[in-house]
């Protein structure tokens, strides 16, 4: 693909480099790269293939940009607030450089699109923040046959690779199933260091024009460790599993969805049915009339510090067993965290243990959202 005179000026540091000169950056300007999420590691990834002249951009994300979002997702501004990631990105993207073509796709990644929108391109990075995506993305990859840029980050730890390469592993190899739902926090339950998908959304971009362009020696078969508290990097050999049932056995040979598993995306848990819920609404007017039951909240001290409800008491999941002691029997309980997923399997540990307890439906979130705006939600 033949560069414009714009473009040799433009992009005049990468053509004088021998690894990549005219040659390589007509191959950076014919490729084709797909950004799974527009957020944390989406947001330097995308600057940083656009700046480099990546011919076209396709953008995965069905979320709109919220105030919480600006201390990591730097593809966004606070003019964007409220408005669609996908629009706030190309917009971005056009002035950084207009000679990109962006592809959006607004719309959950899912077992039934995955395959139709991943086809159309040579490299995917995988900026998802949820299993239920990533396991999806990493069968699609290795179903087409196309690399998978792989980043994760949480609180002050990343990690990078490359999967689904002929001569390497998939995600599988190195973690053979999803995680029961719950188990790990997202990253808005953790929290992360703003600066940190910052890094590993770059080394995602780099490894992904280092595929483009056919040099130097990648992630694949090798997994980056980032200990962003101690500034350490170091990697990790990760062989090829045989008996992967992705790239190994190849029994699995079509895609499903992995909510049930993981959670959906972004942290949230689906309804469960054997979990007894209040809604804001009802749990306010039990407030307003005084009743006697007893308010928990199952969150952790620097959470309960951003935040609370009236009348709570404070009791972290993690303690919860050790203080059922002290709880009345005779009362009601009512059960509340930040999304209403750790409050679950408080109520249902608090049923074990023979307490008439319910969880708060939507927790601090859903009742910032109709009960109290000036409980901030995070």
């Amino acid at each position: 693909m033949v560069l414009t005179r714009d473009e040799l000026h433009r992009y005049s540091r990468h053509l004088v480099l021998p690894d990549v000169a005219l040659e390589g950056q007509e191959r950076i300007k014919a490729a084709r790269v797909l950004l799974i999420g527009a957020g944390g590691l989406g947001s330097p990834a995308a600057l940083y293939l656009a700046a480099a002249g990546v011919g076209t951009l396709g953008l995965v994300d069905f979320d709109v940009v919220d105030v919480t979002n600006l201390q990591r997702q730097v593809l966004h501004g606070t003019s964007a607030v409220g408005e669609s990631k996908l629009e706030s990105a190309r917009e971005r993207i056009a002035d950084l450089n207009p000679n990109v073509r962006v592809e959006t796709h607004e719309t959950r990644l899912t077992s039934a699109n995955a395959l139709e929108i991943l086809r159309e391109y040579d490299v995917i990075v995988d900026g998802t923040d949820n299993f239920a995506t990533r396991y999806l993305t990493n069968d699609a990859c290795v179903l087409l046959g196309k690399p998978n840029v792989y980043g994760s980050i949480f609180r002050f730890e990343g990690q990078a690779s490359i999967f689904a390469m002929p001569d390497g592993p998939c995600y599988r190899c190195l973690f053979p199933n999803p995680p029961p739902p719950g188990l790990v926090p997202s990253c808005a339950e953790g929290g992360v260091l703003g600066v940190l998908p910052g890094i590993v959304g770059t080394i995602q971009a780099t490894e992904a024009l280092k595929l483009i362009l056919g040099i130097g020696d990648t992630l694949v078969g090798r997994l980056l460790l980032i200990d962003a508290m101690g500034m350490r990097f170091h990697t990790v050999r990760v062989p090829r599993d045989p008996n992967c049932p992705a790239c190994g056995t190849r029994v699995i040979r079509e895609l499903i969805d992995y909510d049930e598993y993981c959670g959906t995306p972004g942290g949230e848990m689906p309804a469960r049915n054997d979990v007894p819920e209040i809604t804001p609404t009802e749990l306010a007017a039990r407030l307003d009339a005084k009743e006697d039951f007893e308010l928990i909240d199952v969150r952790e001290p620097y959470e309960w510090q951003l935040g609370r409800l009236p009348t709570a008491r404070l009791i972290p999941l993690g303690q919860l067993p050790a203080a059922l002691s002290t709880l009345d029997s005779t009362r009601d309980i009512v059960v509340y965290c930040r999304s209403g997923k750790r409050s679950a399997d408080a109520t249902i540990e608090l049923q074990a243990a023979g307490f008439r307890a319910v969880n708060l439906a939507g927790g601090i979130l859903r009742w910032s959202d109709e009960i109290d705006p000036s409980i901030p939600k995070y």
